[in-house]
């Protein structure tokens, strides 16, 4: 499973199509839909109204046909992207980073060494400054070690936006990818970005896969009691006899399609691994 993003529940039937949200963003929507995936990936192309140059986050898996698609949204546009931003490693997300540079010049920035194509980086708290735009860097790790938050400042929607990632998705709930994911820095990261949208001013999610969020207060909440209730849930499970995180799974996932039980597995070894009961699987 490592790689591979994940929506454990992933609710109504598929209706998103990616598309602008303001001025300032604009998601083209990769064609890799599936169970985790939803969708597809959203690639978002992020660009003030009237600037020459623009950023690119997440180019998405490599396949040509939307690496191209991307370059031809920039293009009509008027558009030249100047740096691509990775929210993490995943595929999914990352796997065109480096065919993306090549057809476009532009540099790769990411937290991890491992995906960077050119010499910055990424670290929480960095601002990205290109044609009058400004992203800031939040640190969320938990979905992996390597998770990163963007809020766009005045996305041209009379607000600011929060480029998410796997962090929160625009439905369903998210994997940890345990070990190299834990839901303690998970937790954090959530209880992070409820204070940074409590502050206001942020007028949506703009999510890895899935719909734009309209009430971001309300999606981060909704994710954190979540979180909550799964916990009680697997420490109920354990207490009630089950020895094994399949037996977990069984027990507290048995209304999700079996097909996503391996992704749920990962998540309940988080849940263990944080409720102190890892030891003993």
């Amino acid at each position: 499973m490592h790689g591979v993003t994940a929506a454990v529940a992933p609710g109504d039937s598929p209706n998103w199509r990616g598309g602008p949200w303001g001025a300032s963003a604009r998601a083209i929507l990769a064609p890799n839909a599936g169970p985790m995936t939803l969708e597809g990936t959203n690639t978002w192309l992020l660009a003030a109204p009237g600037a020459d140059v623009g950023i690119v986050v997440d180019p998405g898996p490599l396949d040509e046909g939307h690496l191209a698609a991307v370059q031809a949204a920039a293009s009509s546009a008027g558009v030249r992207v100047a740096v691509v931003l990775l929210t993490h490693g995943h595929p999914d997300h990352a796997e065109g980073a480096a065919r993306f540079s090549e057809l476009t010049g532009a540099p790769v920035r990411a937290l991890d060494p491992a995906h960077r194509l050119g010499p910055l980086g990424l670290a929480d708290g960095d601002v990205v400054a290109v044609g009058g735009l400004e992203v800031r860097v939040v640190g969320t790790p938990g979905h992996t070690s390597d998770s990163l938050s963007f809020l766009l400042a005045d996305a041209g929607a009379g607000a600011s936006a929060l480029l998410t990632g796997d962090t929160v998705l625009g439905r369903g709930t998210t994997l940890i990818e345990y070990p190299d994911g834990r839901l303690g820095d998970y937790l954090a990261s959530l209880e992070r970005l409820a204070t940074l949208v409590g502050s206001g001013g942020v007028g949506g999610v703009l999510p890895g896969h899935g719909p734009v969020l309209d009430d971001p207060a309300a999606a981060i909440q909704g994710y954190l009691e979540h979180r909550r209730q799964r916990l009680d849930q697997v420490a109920a499970a354990v207490a009630a006899g089950a020895r094994t995180p399949g037996e977990v799974v069984a027990a507290v996932y048995a209304d999700v399609d079996r097909a996503l039980w391996p992704a749920a597995e990962l998540s309940v070894r988080a849940q263990l691994d944080y409720l102190g009961a890892a030891g003993g699987y």
